[in-house]
């Protein structure tokens, strides 16, 4: 705990970040309905607060001509089942059936300024992005006097990944211990689809709360830019939730998967 005097602490329910999907995802198909290509996305919102409006979805499309990759992947629209996919995850089964696969991805260069500047308060409540997610996936957090629970000085993380407990406190050397990671990494989206959004589409992306959790140094390291096919949390009963969340903010953004990638959600879902 920091030296001095103790912040009061603001304690908040916490929802596991998974309980919000079926929301997320219902969410984003309305606002897809709605953008049209080239449009600007409307600000993200924040799941579990009440301080944003819900996320909307990335238009197929970008709002200006972009060149082509090098190697433009052929796309296959996924084949339905013969039958309606039944049991907890059968709207996440659904969800990936529909998404349309590629023989490889595109082969243009990434960068993450390709995805604007970092946190951003994009659904301009007056906190940056990750602040917002540190005080909604925190167990009870401490704020900084004076900033509108806009600033998170500590807090327990419970890993979404691998289930460990991190203590988080504010600094210089002990900030890192907890990042945000995005549950569809932006490298990856990049090269299934994002590469044709506007810089705008980008950027609602990269700060979308359904697309964000906080994780441990570790576990957000090890995944890094990894879909389903080359990484899975290390704990078995977390794996669930991930990849139905995973396949949401997928099916919401209309990107697209390698077969590797769905083989493996295919397998996580079958066993939930």
């Amino acid at each position: 705990m920091l030296r001095g005097a103790v912040p009061a602490r603001v304690v908040r329910r916490r929802t596991p970040w998974w309980a919000f999907v079926v929301a997320a995802v219902a969410a984003a198909a309305v606002a897809f309905a709605v953008v049209g290509v080239g449009e600007t996305v409307g600000a993200p919102g924040a799941i579990g607060t009440t301080s944003a409006s819900p996320s909307a979805a990335v238009a197929s499309a970008p709002a200006s001509p972009v060149a082509s990759p090098a190697v433009s992947p052929t796309a296959t629209t996924a084949a339905s089942p013969s039958t309606a996919a039944v049991g907890p995850a059968a709207e996440a089964l659904a969800a990936l059936a529909a998404i349309p696969t590629v023989d490889g991805f595109a082969d243009l260069p990434y960068d993450r300024d390709l995805f604007g500047q970092a946190w951003s308060d994009v659904d301009r409540n007056g906190c940056d992005t990750r602040n917002d997610i540190l005080g909604r996936d925190l167990m009870d957090p401490v704020f900084k006097p004076g900033t509108r629970d806009c600033k998170v000085l500590a807090g327990l993380l419970i890993d979404p990944y691998d289930g460990t407990a991190v203590s988080f406190v504010s600094g210089s050397n002990t900030s890192r211990l907890v990042q945000i990671d995005h549950v569809v990494a932006l490298g990856w989206a990049w090269h299934h689809g994002a590469w044709a959004w506007s810089d705008e589409q980008r950027l609602a992306f990269a700060n979308d709360p359904a697309n964000l959790v906080a994780a441990s140094e570790e576990t957000n390291q090890a995944k890094s830019d990894a879909g389903p096919g080359e990484w899975l949390p290390p704990a078995r009963e977390l794996q669930c939730g991930y990849i139905e969340q995973f396949v949401a903010v997928v099916s919401a953004y209309g990107l697209e998967v390698t077969e590797l990638d769905r083989k493996a959600a295919k397998a996580v879902l079958a066993n939930c």
